[in-house]
Order: C-alpha cells, then sequence, then structure tokens
C-alpha cells in the first residue's frame, strides 16, 4: 500500500489498547501507590485483558490505517491520558506501562508502527532530570524514535514555558538522541474550561500555540541546534500578522521546528499549510482519535486526510510528496526501522 510510489508516514498517532488496560491508573490513584508494569506477562482469566485482547486492538487500528491509505504511524500515549496533576511518586509508574503497551503494539505490527515515549515528567521537580531514566529505557531498550511532550502536563499553568533553561537536560538528551520531540497538550484544570464538551481539546490548542511562541522567539535552536520539534495540530491556532511583521519571530526554523498536518477542518488546514510552509509541514492524522466525524459531502471521516490532501490543487505533486514522505522521514528518522520491516 502507497500513495504513488512512496510511503505515507504519519507522525501523529496514539496507542489502541482494550479499555480495561486502562484500568492500572485508576488502581494507581486510588491505592496513591505505583505499580509495575504487567504488560506482556500472562493474566489471570477475568483479570485483565490478555495479549490476545491487545493484538486484536492493535489489528483494530491497522485496518483503520489501511483504510486511510496510512502506510507507518507514530504511536505515543493518548494525550488526556497521562493524568500529569497525578502524584509525583506515581508518574513514573504510570509512564512506564504506557510505554510498555506502546511497545507491545510496535512489537505486533513492526512494519506499521514506531513508538513515541510518555514522559514521566512533573511539574514539581527542579528540572527535567527526572524524565531521562525513562527516555533512555524508550529509546535503547524499547527502540522508540520520538518523544511526547506537554507544554502544561499537569492542565495548571505552573509549568515553564519550552523556551525555559527547565527543558534542557531533556532538549540535550533528544539532540543526542537524535530524535523529535512531539508537542501535543494533555489535561487543563482551568475551571472555565469546564462547561465545555472535552474541554481538554481547548488545552490543546492554547498551549500548542503558546509552545510555538515560545520556541520561535527563545533561543532553545540556538543552544541546541540539531534539536527538532514537531508541534501538533497545525501548532493549535495560527498568526494573524504577516511574516515580515515583529510578532512573527524573523528566523529560519526550518530545520528545527514543524507542524503537523492534523486539522480536520478544510479551510483551518488550507490556510495552515499555507502559513506553515510545505517544507515544515509533516503528515499527521491522529487516525483513529477525534477525527471521528464524518463529512457530509464524501461520507468519509475528517481523519481521513490523504484524500483531502490530494483535493487541495495548489499543492503540487512534489509538496504532497514532501508532506507525505520526505519531511516525515526527515524529522523521524526511525521510520527507516518500520520501512525495512515493510
Amino acid at each position: 500500500m502507497t500513495y504513488q510510489d512512496y510511503l505515507v508516514l504519519d507522525v501523529h498517532g496514539h496507542v489502541s489498547v482494550p479499555p480495561a488496560a486502562n484500568n492500572m491508573v485508576v488502581q494507581m490513584l486510588g491505592s496513591n501507590q505505583p505499580m509495575p508494569s504487567n504488560v506482556g506477562q500472562s493474566v489471570t482469566p477475568g483479570k485483565g485483558p490478555t495479549e490476545a485482547d491487545f493484538r486484536a486492538t492493535a489489528q483494530g487500528h491497522v485496518d483503520y490505517l489501511d483504510a486511510r491509505n496510512i502506510d507507518v504511524q507514530v504511536i505515543g500515549p493518548r494525550p488526556f491520558l497521562q493524568f500529569g496533576w497525578m502524584e509525583p511518586h506515581i508518574t513514573p509508574g504510570w509512564a512506564a506501562y504506557v510505554n510498555d503497551m506502546i511497545a507491545q503494539q510496535v512489537s505486533f505490527f513492526p512494519d506499521r508502527f514506531v513508538g513515541a515515549a510518555q514522559l514521566p515528567m512533573h511539574v514539581e521537580h527542579a528540572d527535567t532530570k527526572h524524565v531521562l531514566k525513562e527516555l533512555d529505557r524508550c529509546v535503547n531498550e524499547l527502540g522508540f524514535a520520538a518523544a511526547y511532550l506537554s507544554p502544561d502536563v499537569s492542565g495548571t499553568r505552573l509549568q515553564p514555558g519550552l523556551d525555559d533553561h527547565w527543558f534542557d537536560d531533556l532538549y540535550e538528551a533528544c539532540e543526542g538522541y537524535d530524535i523529535p520531540l512531539i508537542v501535543h497538550g494533555t489535561n487543563t484544570l482551568d475551571p472555565r474550561f469546564r462547561g465545555v464538551p472535552m474541554n481538554y481539546q481547548l488545552a490543546f490548542l492554547t498551549e500548542q500555540y503558546l509552545a510555538g511562541q515560545f520556541l520561535s522567539h527563545g533561543d532553545v535552536f540556538e543552544r541546541f541546534p540539531k534539536l527538532r520539534v514537531i508541534i501538533c495540530h497545525c501548532g493549535g491556532a495560527l498568526d494573524r500578522f504577516i511574516p515580515t511583521d515583529k510578532h512573527i519571530a524573523q528566523k529560519d526554523l526550518s530545520e528545527n521546528l514543524f507542524y503537523d498536518s492534523c486539522g480536520y477542518d478544510l479551510d483551518f488546514l488550507e490556510a495552515a499549510l499555507k502559513q506553515r510552509g510545505v517544507n515544515r509541514v509533516v503528515f499527521g492524522t491522529e487516525a483513529p482519535g477525534s477525527g471521528g466525524a464524518v463529512r457530509p459531502e464524501t461520507g468519509r471521516t475528517s481523519d481521513d486526510l490523504v484524500p483531502v490532501l490530494d483535493s487541495f490543487a495548489w499543492l503540487t505533486d512534489a509538496d504532497r510528496r514532501a508532506i507525505f514522505h520526505d519531511n516525515p522521514l526527515k524529522v523521524v528518522p526511525g521510520f527507516k526501522t518500520a520501512m525495512k520491516e515493510a
């Protein structure tokens, strides 16, 4: 399965697990104790999902990608299930369990999935050294090719901005591992948002846009020139200023700061592609995820984005190849491992 003569590479996906698999976090929160990961171990019948249950769920994910002409996808944590507001002594156990589930799904279909880590990040720490042990395990033991980074993991807006030196240890590590960071919002505890259904989506928009502002105006990429960052959902929101305005960082960030194509409204997506520039857009769909609404005019779900980009007549064939294949491969070199398995 290819688009024209190349593979479609999707940078924005999340692990798919049987619903009962997430009972682990309920047990951790209820007991206020971390628990060791049991992914891949034998399970007493009736006491939890089996390997067959995990495999069946992963197969459903593959079938979903097949129907949308997606060949390989980066899968990370479900952002709204990261629970970054939990007690700091529980966070590492939950992250390790989620990462083991991600690794298991990759192992089932190594030609279709690439792993991205959930970091056990907590705002109470003085810096990001506390995430490095799990990051190292994910890269060197589990073979992950990226890591997820929340711009406000606790949902309290107490976390430093992504241009802050608080992140230096993480940035240095990712630069050394040659893996990108995928910036994706998580939860919100803002009481103003409570009346909005699925209000974490508001946090995605605001925090991802702020992340782009902080990273572009700050000196992160001057200090870490080989660091690559992808901001999800086209960056959350668009800039309202013209490119030469001083409100826009007057820097060449084409080797460092990228945006995925995970925007479902056609007008928004077209504007995002034009504003960000084809050279800084990497294909992303979040399929399956929040794009399940069906477009009345096509009968296809809104996360079926290959035909959408195919319909944008102003994109050239070279543009589409850049977005679907060349740019994702440049930003996430770990795609090569899955492509060798194909």
